[in-house]
């Protein structure tokens, strides 16, 4: 356990394991990481500031991986991260989201629709609250934090399951 979470598992969906030619959308991931909390976590801001505290979270998504003591999450310095910064959304707005960053020109091959389904969306449909991470602006983004074009946080809470999970939508 740390800070009241303890880390149940990870999934990863690289796209490029589903397209005929890796420079077709080769670039874009789903990083999952999923934690489990007490019954008695009970408030949403307390919840997000436990996982930003977990070192799960220094995680800068470029290669580095999860590093205790970083100071990197994707590409914004991690001092500047504070529950505040993450907005209640509806499911509805956070599929969009996604589905508009997947690309609606691009038809995903079924595999990865599939895997998608899966790991996030059937994930968000049993979330009870829903937070997504807005654009910190120029001055949190880290030394060589530009690597990623494109950054979706979300952060779901299941109750019933008592889990929160963080989902990271990227291209790099």
């Amino acid at each position: 356990m740390d800070n009241g979470l303890a880390h149940e598992g990870s999934a990863f969906i690289n796209f490029r394991h589903y397209v005929r030619d890796p420079r077709e959308h080769g670039f874009r991931w789903v990083d999952i990481k999923q934690l489990r909390f007490s019954a008695e976590s009970l408030d949403d801001r307390g919840l997000l500031a436990a996982l930003i505290g977990h070192e799960q979270f220094r995680d800068d998504y470029a290669g580095g991986g999860v590093l205790p003591d970083g100071p990197r999450h994707g590409p914004y310095w991690l001092r500047w991260i504070t529950p505040d910064l993450y907005e209640a959304i509806s499911q509805e707005r956070a599929v969009q989201i996604l589905r508009e960053w997947v690309d609606p020109l691009w038809d995903p091959p079924s595999e990865l629709e599939a895997d998608l389904q899966r790991e996030v969306f059937n994930r968000l449909a049993a979330a009870d609250g829903i937070y997504y991470l807005g654009e910190l602006g120029d001055e949190a983004i880290h030394d060589w934090g530009p690597v990623h074009d494109c950054f979706h946080e979300f952060v779901l809470i299941d109750r019933s399951a008592g889990q929160i999970t963080l989902v990271v939508a990227a291209d790099d």
